[in-house]
């Protein structure tokens, strides 16, 4: 069976309530999770962001959660937020926020996600901290472009996260070409219907390269992440030629993932970040991370069976 077909039969079965059970209470599986999420407030998130910063690299605080359907629910995450702008003025870090536009209220209420995104982005701006977009399930794509769009006048060093493996990515990216987006590529790990999304990693591969290409041409500062060495060489070929050479773009990885090749990385010159991810909803985030990688996968499942 192939590695995708593996990671998506994952995704289903990590939906069943008693997998989740298990792995919130087994003391083995906890290690898991502790490896891939940087703990459950945001100071732990801090903590870690302190400790790359003084390696030399960067961090993106993602407040885990996704999918609020009522105002209070966007109202807290709003919160969350902004105690996270507020944190990053008061300790200097050098860190972004990653928000999900669902958290927000995006999926009842398009205009109060708005609202609350223009705030959080002034409140940014006013204390020196800088905002990026996560990109979430398809069917969310449409609704979120239009949201980037609207916020990229008043607001034009927020970025905005794309998937490779998403068959639309490349006529999504043409819309925006006026702007000259700041984008964050990554592969994609949602589960998606075969006909909106690639799953052989040779076509995810190819269209990673070619949105790459794009987004040195037509973007500015792009955000170049993968933990995958032979599409990072990609990037730093097309760096070599631009007048800032490794300076002209970003590359990103998640925590607890490739810590070796991101030092590296960092210690050679080239600009580095890593999505820190915190909250006690985590466990969606972590079957995710866990699907991408047969090897993840092969780690978690010793866990699970010895708890």
């Amino acid at each position: 069976m192939s590695s995708s077909l593996i990671g998506r039969a994952w995704l289903w079965v990590s939906e069943k309530p008693k997998i989740e059970h298990l792995v919130s209470q087994g003391r083995l599986t906890r290690r898991v999770v502790d490896r891939f999420i940087a703990g459950r407030d945001l100071e732990d998130a801090v903590k870690v962001i302190k400790d790359l910063n003084g390696r030399g690299i960067g961090g993106i605080l993602d407040y885990l959660g996704e999918g609020v359907n009522d105002p209070p629910g966007a109202e807290a995450a709003y919160d969350a937020y902004l105690a996270a702008i507020k944190r990053i003025s008061e300790t200097g870090i050098d860190t972004t926020v990653s928000l999900k536009l669902t958290q927000l209220g995006l999926e009842f209420d398009k205009g109060a996600c708005i609202d609350h995104l223009r705030k959080l982005a002034a409140e940014a701006e006013a204390m020196g901290a800088r905002l990026e977009i996560d990109i979430e399930q398809s069917r969310y794509v449409d609704d979120t472009l239009e949201v980037f769009r609207l916020m990229h006048a008043d607001h034009p060093t927020l970025r905005l996260a794309l998937q490779s493996y998403l068959r639309r990515t490349p006529a999504d990216l043409e819309t925006m070409s006026d702007l000259r987006p700041r984008i964050r590529l990554v592969k994609g790990a949602y589960s998606e219907p075969v006909d909106i999304a690639f799953y052989k990693r040779s076509e995810i591969d190819a269209q990673y390269r070619f949105l790459t290409d794009w987004l040195f041409e037509n973007g500015t500062d792009p955000a170049i992440a993968t933990h995958d060495g032979v599409l990072i060489d990609h990037a730093r070929k097309l760096a070599s030629k631009q007048p800032s050479g490794n300076k002209s773009f970003e590359i990103q990885m998640l925590y607890g993932i490739r810590r070796d090749l991101q030092e590296e990385l960092a210690r050679t010159g080239y600009r580095m970040r890593v999505y820190v991810p915190y909250g006690s909803a985590w466990y969606p985030y972590l079957m995710r991370r866990i699907a991408e990688r047969p090897a993840n996968l092969r780690f978690f499942l010793r866990a699970l069976l010895r708890n």
